[in-house]
């Protein structure tokens, strides 16, 4: 009797042993309705193959030198569908911030292609005075995302007036679990024409948001603010780090202090999104305020949460840098048949 005791105990002994393993090897995914994600991606000239007579997008019509047809258009927006399944294994992302879209009908026709059909999401978009026509928009799932109100939030510069540029969108809404969220979708003046050229546009461009970020912890001092976009600008530049107050702080930060969940890979790791001549450049951020890593209750994330993307297939082995880099749509005029000359970032929030 005592031998078979000794033998089931030590079955049951390596029976916990075994489990313990495969927990600590392979841990329980967390379940959907505990996760949301947010995403943002500069999609790189997502336009429709029509001309529109109010802005300058000749060149993204099938009689120009680009040639860009509805093949083309059609396979971009199978790319990018792709890439939003494959964020995260789990679910789609709630929430999806883009740039680079050239109007309301090229977000139908991408929420309606491949497995991004499955989100059933809804769209917030407004024109801006961009005149390429590009702008910005935000992307929810119906289902988990109830949207609230937004705004189109216009930058005016006191010492170039004349310059019509992309307007920061400001949605507010609240999740299945009833916490408000406030997010932020962004894209900045670009480099184009030197970086100390244009970077007081970006500065600017900072103190119109900031002043709306503080407008809403005036009303609400805990308030959870998501800040996504390309700023055409890194971290530690002077538009995020010191006007918009976003940093790396994980101790002894004040309330109206944002972080910024790619600081660190950009100041420690080298890391970014954008390839420069073989250098990664972060340009597309997602920033958040204190509430959003301190609410343990509620949707949360961690100082380390957010993840650059990529896989091999939306990449291109470039010999000019020895490296592999986001394989572009397109290079001047010649189609290279890429996904996007970025990488998406995104960030998954978790509820204990």
């Amino acid at each position: 009797m005592g031998k078979y005791k000794n033998t089931a105990m030590r079955l049951l002994i390596s029976f916990l042993i075994l489990s313990f393993v495969t927990y600590c090897l392979y841990p329980q995914r967390t379940s959907p309705d505990k996760m949301f994600t947010v995403a943002f991606y500069n999609v790189e000239n997502l336009y429709d193959t029509e001309n529109d007579p109010e802005t300058e997008d000749d060149e993204f019509t099938p009689e120009s030198n680009k040639k860009w047809d509805n093949d083309k258009y059609k396979k971009k927006l199978k790319d990018l569908s792709k890439v939003f399944h494959s964020l995260n294994s789990v679910e789609l992302p709630e929430i999806i911030g883009l740039c680079e879209v050239e109007n309301k009908q090229v977000l139908k026709d991408l929420t309606t292609t491949g497995k991004l059909a499955r989100g059933n999401y809804g769209i917030v978009h407004e024109n801006s005075p961009d005149i390429r026509g590009i702008d910005v928009a935000l992307l929810y799932r119906k289902e988990e995302f109830q949207y609230l109100s937004h705004r189109s939030i216009p930058v005016h510069f006191r010492f170039d007036t004349a310059a019509r540029v992309r307007s920061i969108l400001y949605v507010k809404g609240k999740t299945g679990k009833n916490e408000i969220f406030h997010f932020f979708v962004n894209h900045w003046k670009s480099r184009s024409g030197g970086q100390q050229a244009t970077e007081p546009k970006r500065i600017f461009t900072a103190v119109t948001l900031r002043k709306v970020v503080d407008s809403i912890f005036n009303i609400e001092p805990d308030a959870k603010i998501i800040i996504m976009g390309d700023f055409n600008d890194e971290p530690t530049n002077i538009s995020i780090h010191s006007i918009l107050q976003a940093n790396n702080k994980e101790k002894n930060a004040n309330l109206r202090e944002l972080y910024n969940l790619m600081y660190n890979m950009h100041n420690i790791g080298n890391r970014g999104t954008y390839s420069y001549k073989g250098d990664w450049i972060m340009l597309d951020q997602i920033i958040v305020s204190q509430k959003v890593i301190n609410d343990k209750k509620g949707y949360h994330c961690d100082f380390s949460s957010a993840v650059i993307y990529q896989d091999d297939w939306m990449m291109y082995d470039n010999p000019k840098v020895g490296m592999l880099t986001p394989n572009r749509t397109y290079g001047g005029d010649m189609y290279f048949g890429g996904v996007s000359d970025h990488l998406p970032v995104f960030v998954v929030l978790r509820k204990e």
